[in-house]
């Protein structure tokens, strides 16, 4: 099942396709008793894509029986027992995806001309993607976070590594025994195409980046230009740890980014209302989003709404399973606020106060 969500992945996804697209949502549980039920939602709502395909005049029995095939293949790729908080498959004439997302999802099964991709684009901005360089003087490695865990990354050439007889630098480096490791110019050379190697994930994928190793390495790697404005994390060991590891020697430094983050985002929204340039509400917020007038788009973790949509013109509370709700509104705005360049913020629960779950500071 896939995670990691790049620009270039989602623009492929997005790419227009022979109809029809099948899209197909369902929430998912981590844990018991909830899990329970996973499995029965999902081949409930595989069968109901099944019967969309079946009762579709526009469909062919060609096209029908190789989007099933492809359904089919989705199904068997599915793994429950490490399931997060929503499941996206996504099939079409020749090809299939399984999306796992640390985000829930409203049930549903959608046949267009393109993916339907907001769920997953929503559940990136809330995970806050970021990077993670480990660096030991005999490897590189590149590790791509988000959420509450980080998985190892191999691209543009990760992970780097150099061989060197009798030369065991995660053991020298625990008991202190090379402090010029770091200064030899072989090192300095590894080190200075790591942060070469770097800066074009970077350019490619904009994100935080942590940058992990003792004092020595992240000094080097600083004198070299690399990893400028990230984050310095002095933990040794992690050149051939595993991603828990890694994660856990990050975690102090990223939990502290996000409270400075979130102060950040409640003084702005402070001198928005001052300014007049503050929207607050999902009514409110949508209209400003569609206009592209959102600069910056505030989001409670956990907040979700339910509405239907009053002749275009408002938004109004609805009950979910009602015809024509909208249960991933949250979602169709994040998505057009970041189509629209604006910065968006998942906060924690009752941070926003008053502002019924969902804020933002406007252009003009």
């Amino acid at each position: 099942m896939e995670h990691a969500l790049s620009p270039a992945t989602l623009a492929e996804l997005r790419r227009p396709r022979p109809y029809p697209a099948v899209s197909v949502l369902t929430p998912t549980h981590r844990r018991e008793p909830y899990n329970a039920q996973d499995p029965v939602r999902l081949r409930n709502v595989m069968a109901e894509a099944k019967k969309q395909l079946e009762t579709d005049p526009e469909v062919t029995r060609e096209r029908r029986t190789e989007v099933v095939t492809q359904l089919d293949r989705a199904l068997a790729e599915v793994d429950l027992t490490h399931a997060e908080d929503g499941l996206v498959i996504f099939a079409a004439p020749g090809e299939h995806q399984v999306w796992s997302l640390a985000r829930e999802v409203p049930e549903r099964v959608v046949l267009s001309d393109t993916f339907l991709t907001r769920n997953l684009v929503s559940a990136r901005a809330a995970e806050r993607p970021f990077w993670v360089l480990s660096v030991a003087a005999d490897s590189v490695r590149l590790w791509s976070g988000g959420g509450d865990r980080v998985v190892e990354d191999h691209s543009d050439g990760f992970p780097l590594t150099r061989g060197r007889e009798n030369f065991d630098a995660e053991r020298q480096e625990r008991i202190g025994d090379m402090p010029s490791t770091f200064r030899d110019e072989g090192t300095r050379h590894f080190v200075r195409e790591a942060a070469t190697a770097m800066a074009a994930v970077l350019r490619e994928q904009p994100r935080p980046l942590y940058v992990a190793g003792e004092q020595a390495a992240l000094s080097l790697l600083d004198e070299v230009g690399g990893a400028r404005g990230a984050v310095h994390v002095r933990h040794g060991g992690l050149g051939h740890a595993g991603a828990e590891a890694v994660w856990q020697a990050v975690k102090p430094a990223h939990d502290a980014q996000a409270r400075r983050e979130t102060a950040a985002v409640a003084r702005e929204l402070d001198s928005a209302r001052g300014h007049r340039t503050f929207a607050a509400g999902v009514d409110e917020v949508w209209h400003s989003a569609r206009e592209g007038r959102v600069r910056l788009l505030a989001v409670e973790e956990n907040y979700r709404v339910t509405v239907h949509d009053e002749a275009g013109d408002h938004l109004v509370p609805a009950v979910s399973g009602e015809p024509e709700t909208r249960e991933d509104i949250v979602d169709e705005i994040v998505e057009q606020c970041l189509e629209t360049g604006a910065d968006v913020r998942f906060v924690p629960d009752g941070t926003l106060g008053d502002a019924s779950g969902i804020a933002g500071v406007l252009r003009y």
